[in-house]
């Protein structure tokens, strides 16, 4: 799981790469944002190589370990007075715990105390890292999971022991608490602690585009990334319009159920990849955006409306944001003639000149390639051209 769901390194992935693609990619004309502030570059690279429009805006970012004076002082304390257990919850946060002990200058006392301890591995990686320092595990878990290492301590007894946790970004949620109830001492040690971005430009702008259904999609790899997104949304008062958002119009894809639980907790529906990295994170986008974009047939076409793109046929058609506009309210009723007052609404920032419509509709019909897609009706307004099959199923939408 990861608050090691970000960090932990991916292999390559092949099968990501394999999957056959359409001309203009699985993800054109959708826009997903990306609140990743580590590996950002790598997940932006494998959304645009499907065609996706990416809008970075990292939502935390990572103090320093040479820098950080919770885990100089965490680990102090520790090399003081031994621990009885220590969980190592992440490959690169264990080696960056003892990478900085070592620039403070007591990285052998460090090693020499976990030598003597119950050494517990979450996870392959983390005994890797582990074995790397000379150390050996006590035990690692085979499901790879937090929930699996606490059932183990909790029957052991943890009564009266002393037990350190190295932590990424927020306490493992429950974990630090069922410890405690249980009569364990329980020390944090926080490697990569977790701040808010220094610059809340990129946040804001990501904001407004969710509230605005400008992004299909907003990517999280960490939990601590949602919660930060979460708080600078109630910040500006814009909270309640943005899980509006997220819960009908703009998907929340997590790297894995760690990473979802603050959204979770605002009732707040995300989906999941079955396994915890990037590469499966894309191809679940690859497979659910496409699947949420709106199909109709019209005047003989098929006609798939995503974010800021329509696919006639198998050929994509960008259409500019007046277009997009007109476009989704025509499709609400697919068949049924929306009048101009209605259209002039849906245009943002048009005022009350129908003229607009007007302009914005010849613009529409020139981007789709196919101007009989949408007929004109004197006097009345606009319509798409549903096909005749199609009635009947569309006559109540």
């Amino acid at each position: 799981m990861y608050d090691d769901e970000q960090q932990r390194p991916d292999r390559p992935e092949p099968d990501a790469e394999a999957q056959p693609r359409a001309a203009h990619g699985p993800l054109a004309g959708f826009t997903v944002g990306v609140t990743a502030a580590r590996r950002a570059d790598e997940l932006g690279a494998l959304l645009q190589r499907r065609g996706a429009a990416v809008l970075h805006a990292p939502a935390l970012r990572i103090v320093p370990l040479a820098d950080d004076s919770e885990l100089l002082a965490a680990t102090e304390e520790l090399i003081g007075k031994a621990p009885d257990v220590v969980v190592a919850t992440t490959a690169i946060g264990f080696r960056g715990w003892v990478e900085a002990a070592d620039g403070w200058g007591f990285g052998d006392a460090l090693l020499s105390r976990l030598r003597g301890v119950e050494l517990l591995a979450r996870g392959p990686k983390v005994k890797g890292a582990i074995r790397a320092q000379g150390l050996t595990e006590t035990w690692s878990p085979s499901s790879e999971s937090m929930a699996e290492v606490l059932d183990r301590l909790l029957e052991e007894g943890v009564d009266g022991r002393r037990i350190a946790i190295q932590l990424h970004g927020d306490p493992l949620p429950g974990f630090v608490e069922s410890l405690r109830a249980g009569g364990a001492e329980v020390i944090g040690v926080p490697v990569y602690r977790w701040m808010p971005p220094e610059d809340l430009g990129p946040v804001d702008r990501l904001l407004d585009a969710a509230v605005a259904r400008s992004l299909d999609a907003v990517t999280f790899t960490s939990a601590p990334a949602a919660v930060s997104l979460l708080n600078r949304a109630e910040e500006r008062g814009m909270l309640p319009g943005l899980l509006d958002a997220l819960g009908h119009d703009v998907l929340s894809a997590c790297v894995g159920p760690v990473t979802a639980l603050p959204l979770q907790e605002r009732c707040v529906d995300t989906v999941q990849p079955e396994r915890f990295r990037l590469g499966p994170l894309v191809q679940l986008l690859c497979q659910e955006l496409p699947t949420r974009a709106r199909t109709l047939p019209v005047a003989g076409h098929r006609l798939q409306i995503r974010g800021h793109a329509v696919v006639v046929d198998d050929a994509l058609r960008p259409v500019p944001p007046a277009g997009m506009s007109l476009l989704r309210a025509l499709s609400r009723r697919p068949g049924w003639v929306v009048p101009r007052a209605d259209l002039l609404r849906a245009l943002p920032g048009a005022g009350r000149d129908e003229h607009a419509v007007e302009t914005a509709m010849a613009r529409l019909r020139t981007a789709l390639g196919a101007p009989k897609l949408i007929q004109t009706v004197v006097k009345r307004g606009y319509r798409l051209a549903l096909d005749p099959a199609a009635d009947d199923k569309y006559a109540d939408a």
